[in-house]
């Protein structure tokens, strides 16, 4: 397929649950000689732009702040973002690059996908971000060529990776930084990530026909790759490259990290060869999760539950509930939309 045979002309959302298999999506629809996926999650929705900003005028100088942080953010990631006016120059470029549309922040930030995807040789930009998939009616409105690939998988070993992920500093991933390391050990509860994950499978369930949406469960990633990779590529109109399944294995929660490529499929279950979720964090989760989680053919195990320890965890919840809140305070742009869009 030559680029004038390319059928989608993008931007390409992958988005899911966190710790659900988006970035090694993001890795697969790197590897594709038209699409590029950016170097980091942008978190431009709920972050850098609430609903309300969708159809605000920028001047000049704000488009141009907007674009200088987004290039700031994919060139030293969310969490390490240092100074955007580095990038003042470039993100001028972009801007005045917007000749047929009004400076709103969704017009900047969709030039500034096709800037960095072009720069770096591809035509078609992929933003690799899990939380955009609470804005999937938003995306699919504001960019009518975009597609969307939702990964689900099953919640409790992206509870279980959720529980462990504040140790991923010491186990190789240097660009993990300590604050996000606190951020994330605070964030764990069971309760909360169950309920995360169940807000984040309603979200997708209105557009599981919508042509523009594909889901994809990362146990069937691992159980037939390159059959799920080819229904990704029909889906997105581009030809199968078998270099997409060489992909960095790095990335687990609980591995050290490693310079192996390919899908591994011997993840497939791991949670529950290895454990590390107490049998009343896999009621809670199964509990809360219930029927959306055997929507999607996950099976519930039969666990009994210490009444003192669930006791404790509702204690604790509260706790955590209000340190999470403080923490991520700077994360959320509009506090009340971010809230209402979980709640759902």
């Amino acid at each position: 397929m030559n680029r004038d045979d390319f059928d989608i002309k993008g931007p390409v959302f992958v988005v899911g649950n966190s710790r659900s298999g988006t970035t090694m999506m993001g890795h697969i629809l790197r590897n594709h000689p038209m699409i590029f996926t950016l170097h980091h999650e942008l978190h431009f929705f709920e972050q850098l732009c609430a609903s309300r900003d969708y159809g605000r005028v920028l001047s000049f100088d704000e488009a141009v702040g907007l674009a200088a942080r987004l290039l700031c953010i994919d060139h030293d990631s969310y969490w390490r973002q240092g100074d955007p006016s580095r990038f003042t120059g470039e993100a001028e470029t972009v801007v005045l690059s917007i000749q047929d549309s009004p400076l709103t922040p969704v017009v900047v930030f969709e030039r500034f996908l096709r800037y960095v995807a072009m720069k770096n040789g591809k035509p078609v930009p992929c933003d690799q971000t899990p939380r955009y998939v609470l804005y999937i009616a938003d995306i699919l409105r504001l960019y009518p060529d975009a597609r969307v690939i939702n990964m689900i998988r099953d919640p409790r070993p992206v509870l279980l990776s959720q529980k462990y992920k504040w140790k991923r500093r010491w186990k190789g991933y240097r660009n993990f930084p300590l604050k996000e390391s606190i951020r994330t050990k605070i964030n764990y509860h069971p309760v909360t990530i169950s309920m995360i994950w169940k807000a984040s499978v309603r979200a997708v369930s209105p557009f599981t026909d919508h042509p523009r949406v594909l889901i994809v469960k990362y146990e069937d990633l691992l159980r037939e790759p390159e059959a799920e990779v080819r229904r990704i590529c029909t889906f997105l109109g581009v030809d199968f490259h078998a270099e997409m399944l060489d992909i960095p294995q790095g990335g687990s929660s609980l591995r050290s990290f490693t310079t192996k490529k390919g899908i591994d499929g011997s993840r497939l279950d791991a949670w529950k060869r290895e454990g590390g979720l107490t049998r009343t964090e896999i009621y809670l989760c199964q509990k809360i999760t219930g029927p959306l989680m055997e929507r999607y053919g996950y099976e519930p195990l039969p666990v009994g539950v210490n009444p003192l320890v669930l006791l404790w965890y509702f204690l604790l919840l509260p706790v955590k509930l209000s340190l999470s809140f403080v923490l991520n305070l700077k994360r959320m742009k509009n506090i009340p939309e971010a809230i209402r869009r979980r709640l759902r």
